[in-house]
C-alpha cells in the first residue's frame, strides 16, 4: 500500500513539472537582442522576473527593439505616468522628481551616466542600483515604460542634454514648472505614435 502511495505522489509531482515549467515560462518578455545589464554588477538582468502582464504592449516590443521609451512626450499617456510615479517614486524622489532620500531626477545631473539614455534608466529601475533604490521588477515593464516616461517630463535641465528627446521633440519641449504644475486629466486612449 506504501509504495502504491508514494508512486501516486511521485506521478503526480512529475505529472506538475511540464506544468510548472509552462507557467515560469508564460508571457516571456519581448524578444530583445539589446544587452541590459545590471547598473551596479554589471550582471546580465533577468527579464522574465516580475509581473507577468505589461510584457506584450506595443510600447515594451518597440523599446526592447531600439532602447528607446517611445511613450516619451506622448500626451495622452502622462496623467498615468504621472500617477504610476507618483506612486512608486515620489517618496524617495520627490514629486517633482526634485530629490528627498534619492537623487534629483528632473536635472541633467545622473548618478549613473548611463540614465541619460531609456534603455540606461530602464535598467536602474528593474534591476536596482546603490543604497536604498531596490529592484523594481515588481512592476509590469509597461508601467516601467511609462514611469521613464514621466521622469522625462519632469525634465528642467538643458534641452540639449536631453539625450532622449527627437530633434523635432526638443524644438518643442518646454521645461517642467514645478512652481505652475498644471494638472493633468485623462484625454483618451494613452497609446504610442503609429499604433
Amino acid at each position: 500500500m506504501k509504495s502504491y502511495i508514494k508512486g501516486a505522489v511521485l506521478a503526480v509531482v512529475v505529472g506538475m513539472v511540464p506544468a510548472l515549467a509552462l507557467k515560469a515560462g508564460d508571457n516571456p518578455p519581448p524578444q530583445t537582442d539589446l544587452d541590459f545589464r545590471n547598473t551596479v554588477t554589471g550582471d546580465p538582468l533577468d527579464l522574465t522576473v516580475g509581473p507577468k502582464e505589461g510584457r506584450d504592449t506595443p510600447a515594451v516590443k518597440e523599446f526592447f527593439k531600439t532602447g528607446v521609451d517611445p511613450y516619451i512626450e506622448v500626451k495622452n499617456c502622462l496623467p498615468k505616468a504621472q500617477t504610476l510615479f507618483l506612486e512608486a517614486c515620489s517618496g524617495c524622489h520627490g514629486e517633482v522628481g526634485e530629490g528627498k532620500i534619492g537623487p534629483g531626477l528632473n536635472d541633467n545631473y545622473w548618478t549613473y551616466p548611463k540614465n541619460k539614455t531609456d534603455k540606461g534608466i530602464f535598467e536602474t529601475i528593474y534591476g536596482g542600483a546603490r543604497s536604498q533604490m531596490g529592484p523594481h521588477s515588481d512592476l509590469p515593464l509597461d508601467e516601467i515604460m511609462l514611469i521613464i516616461s514621466w521622469v522625462r517630463h519632469l525634465y528642467t535641465g538643458p534641452v540639449e542634454d536631453a539625450d532622449w528627446l527627437t530633434d523635432e521633440q526638443k524644438k518643442t519641449f518646454k521645461d517642467y514648472d514645478a512652481e505652475h504644475p498644471v494638472t493633468l486629466k485623462e484625454s483618451g486612449e494613452c497609446k504610442i505614435p503609429g499604433q
